[in-house]
């Protein structure tokens, strides 16, 4: 796979050795890609200690972990979910998956139990490239791209989504899955 295959709703997964700590092993959905403005992504498998209603004190009693999103604005909540046909302007960014929307509502439809956990994932920040930066990166070979499947954004297999997803791309892939985290220990 190759820089050309980088869109909204692909996945990009770290290449086996790649020694940034903010996307060692990380499985990345692509929300917004643009050769103009770049690409904006979500990490899948980066749970943080924390609950959305430690941040969002409307939200208290809703059960929902925090997947951190990326290295840049940790600052910034945001939200994948299932409900794009009930939360106003979400951004589609594969089939059933949508990215945002409208706060109020969504907070309006968490408290009266019409979206429940497993509907969404909430992250701190987000990663986020440069069309000229992600290019050099996969020149690099530090990413290859997989196809998004609605179980790698709402099951919750954090510490084995990058494996899983290797694993599905078949072939040579398979076998980088079954590497160890440090090459070292091989």
């Amino acid at each position: 796979m190759n820089s050309l295959d980088v869109k909204k709703g692909k996945v990009l997964l770290a290449e086996p050795f790649m020694v940034d700590t903010n996307f060692k092993r990380t499985a990345v959905l692509l929300c917004d890609h643009s050769q103009k403005d770049g690409t904006v992504g979500f990490i899948l498998n980066r749970q943080y200690k924390a609950k959305v209603g430690d941040l969002v004190p409307e939200l208290e009693e809703f059960d929902a972990p925090i997947y951190l999103g990326g290295p840049v604005q940790r600052d910034t909540l945001h939200y994948i979910h299932n409900v794009g046909d009930l939360l106003e302007e979400s951004q589609e960014v594969g089939e059933g998956i949508y990215w945002g929307g409208n706060f109020e509502k969504l907070i309006f439809l968490i408290s009266n139990k019409i979206i429940k956990p497993q509907n969404i994932r909430f992250f701190l920040g987000y990663s986020g490239w440069s069309s000229e930066q992600l290019k050099e990166e996969f020149e690099l070979g530090s990413w290859v791209t997989a196809d998004l499947d609605h179980n790698y954004v709402f099951g919750r297999q954090n510490g084995k989504l990058w494996a899983r997803i290797m694993e599905n791309k078949g072939n040579t892939f398979s076998v980088i899955a079954q590497l160890p985290d440090y090459f070292a220990w091989n």
